[in-house]
């Protein structure tokens, strides 16, 4: 299977930061683009999330850590509290999660239906 994630329809992880999905049996990736400043605020989930930066850079926070990222860095949360802003120039991030976000899974299927072709 092959996939273009600019072809997937984008969901709203918070104002200023979408995201776009590809879900196999057992983990998910995530690109989300962050517009310059965009937050995501602090938060938490009991899945383990890998990232990557792909471009721009963003001020992140996992649990009592914080530093600034840029390109070709790479973060794990072991599903402890994180959050982040992107910099001036926003951010674009790849993210990895395992077991699969039913919560990302249902807003993605919320945000297909919207962008569905009309009926003939």
């Amino acid at each position: 299977m092959f996939v273009s994630l600019s072809d997937t329809p984008s969901f709203a992880l918070a104002a200023g930061a979408t995201a776009r999905a590809l879900f196999g049996k057992r983990s998910m990736l995530n690109r989300v683009e962050l517009e310059p400043g965009a937050t995501v605020a602090l938060h938490s989930h009991p899945h383990e999330q890998l990232g990557l930066m792909l471009r721009g850079s963003m001020t992140m926070t996992i649990g009592d850590e914080q530093r600034e990222i840029h390109e070709d860095d790479a973060y794990l949360v072991p599903g402890v509290t994180h959050g982040a802003t992107a910099g001036t120039a926003g951010a674009v991030v790849l993210d990895v999660f395992a077991p699969v976000r039913e919560d990302y899974r249902d807003q993605a299927e919320r945000a297909a239906t919207r962008h569905l072709p009309p009926r003939r």
